[in-house]
């Protein structure tokens, strides 16, 4: 997909935007050294490099959206703002861990850090931080759509999924079931399927 940088897919903003976004480092004082660990660990075991592609910029991404307080403009009524859901989640995660194991949520191995991620995900936690905070609605509204979406808005990941990418300013026209635009690339092993119109073959 980057290989369409210089190409008339890509204009000037957008490159900018996935130069930044490649080069994005994770922001120092928005976390303590404890939350950015924990948010570290859980990175890895939800949202994991593929040590085929370059590692994601994923964790910076989620700091940024913690450092700005940025919401997803709705948000559950039992829920805090995104800054202090997010601190307030990591520091409960690290007190189950403590709770559960002894060790810092970021020391657990990865057994054990799945079981307290899965505790949280079906709200059978016991620290006493999550009373005000329930645990399966951080998982659900926070936690998870927060990383998913900033993993996969990584440019390696969106070759890896199929997707061409960013098409500013010639845009995707062909936007049909097994439709492509004739500037699209071909997946290597995909066979030629019926009905498609003789300028897609290649």
């Amino acid at each position: 997909m980057l290989a369409k940088r210089d190409t008339p897919s890509w204009n000037e903003q957008t490159r900018e935007v996935v130069d930044r976004r490649l080069a994005l480092a994770v922001a120092e004082g928005v976390l303590s050294d404890t939350q950015l660990a924990t948010l570290r660990a859980i990175t890895t075991r939800v949202c994991p490099d593929s040590p085929e592609r370059p590692a994601t910029t994923t964790l910076a991404m989620v700091v940024r959206k913690i450092g700005k307080d940025e919401g997803d403009g709705h948000r559950l009524d039992c829920l805090p703002r995104t800054a202090e859901c997010w601190r307030r989640g990591l520091d409960a995660i690290e007190a189950e861990a403590r709770l559960r194991f002894d060790r810092d949520f970021a020391e657990l191995e990865p057994d054990n850090a799945n079981k307290v991620l899965g505790m949280v995900e079906h709200g059978e936690v016991c620290a006493e931080l999550w009373e005000d905070l329930p645990s399966e609605l951080f998982w659900k509204w926070r936690l998870l759509p927060d990383l998913a979406s900033a993993h996969w808005a990584q440019p390696s990941l969106w070759s890896a999924m199929g997707f061409g990418g960013p098409a500013s300013p010639r845009g995707y026209v062909r936007l049909g079931e097994n439709r492509r635009d004739p500037w699209e690339a071909v997946e290597e092993s995909r066979r030629p399927l019926r009905g498609w119109p003789q300028h897609h073959e290649r």
